[in-house]
């Protein structure tokens, strides 16, 4: 019922058509700062995954499971709803049943599947694969969802990976014209997402980056998504801390770049563990008497 009850709360979130930011997480603990700092959805990409969880690039190394099991600890972490990286779906229609099933059972409340072909964050040659197999794979995974609530998202690359803004078009009006519940053209600039926003009626989702265009300011996009937000920030704050600190050994010099023990505790339960101990503790029979 809980998972039900978010992925009705993220199909709420996109009727009240403003534009939702969300800073892409990289593990549990990322997650419930981006709830506490009053975020409404979680982002957990394969990028944030395949990184911290396992120290690789995101160049299609992790499995179904594998991306699974991280998303299920960030959902498991926090109450809003999370929206997660399916890749592009693992498996042929026949089977993309499996994955739809997985990140549903995950508590996830949407997944994005994408047409890329192979070889993203590199200078290898970018392809992707057929319309027509991209249009059977989403078919196949709409038919799988057991509760409508939880939304399939139709990711093209076709502007990242090859440039073709015209292929992005015919892509998403064709995923539009299927019945997914959101279009997700990467690459896209925010004259061409205004464009589709006109040609088509589904909820469209941008990823929005440093040097790139401004969609959260300018309102163009539904679900604006900095993939790398959190990750960036930890690592960057990480490794400034450390530097600070391999070069004197003294706490005392990065004191002010650490979160206080109480503050940082505070989320994770240590007040109601110690209420349970002593509410289910065993009392000797003279204490009883």
């Amino acid at each position: 019922m809980e998972n039900q009850n978010r992925n009705a709360a993220l199909k709420a979130i996109f009727n009240q058509n403003r534009t939702i930011v969300a800073p892409g997480t990289y593990d549990a603990l990322s997650a419930k700062l981006v709830e506490e700092a009053g975020f409404d959805i979680i982002y957990i990409g394969s990028y944030g995954t395949a990184a911290s969880g396992y120290g690789f690039a995101d160049v299609g190394l992790l499995s179904l499971d594998e991306l699974v099991r991280h998303a299920k600890t960030v959902a498991d972490a926090v109450k809003v709803p999370v929206i997660a990286d399916a890749e592009g779906g693992f498996h042929d229609p026949a089977n993309i049943w499996r994955t739809v099933h997985a990140f549903e059972n995950a508590g996830v409340s949407a997944i994005h599947i994408e047409d890329h072909a192979g070889g993203k964050h590199t200078d290898l040659p970018q392809q992707l694969i057929p319309l027509e197999q991209m249009l059977a794979k989403l078919r196949a995974a709409l038919d799988a969802r057991r509760d409508p609530n939880f939304q399939i998202i139709a990711r093209t690359d076709a502007i990242w990976a090859t440039h073709d803004v015209d292929e992005a078009m015919r892509r998403v009006r064709a995923f539009s014209d299927l019945g997914v519940d959101m279009v997700f053209p990467t690459g896209a600039d925010l004259e061409t997402v205004q464009a589709i926003r006109k040609q088509q009626s589904r909820k469209v989702v941008v990823i929005e980056t440093p040097d790139g265009p401004s969609f959260a300011s300018s309102g163009t996009g539904d679900l604006v998504i900095h993939y790398g937000f959190c990750l960036y920030a930890a690592t960057k704050g990480m490794a400034e801390a450390l530097r600070r600190f391999q070069k004197g050994f003294r706490a005392d010099d990065v004191n002010h770049l650490l979160e206080d023990v109480g503050t940082f505790e505070s989320r994770f339960g240590y007040e109601s563990f110690s209420n349970r101990t002593q509410k289910y503790a065993i009392r000797e029979k003279s204490e009883i008497d």
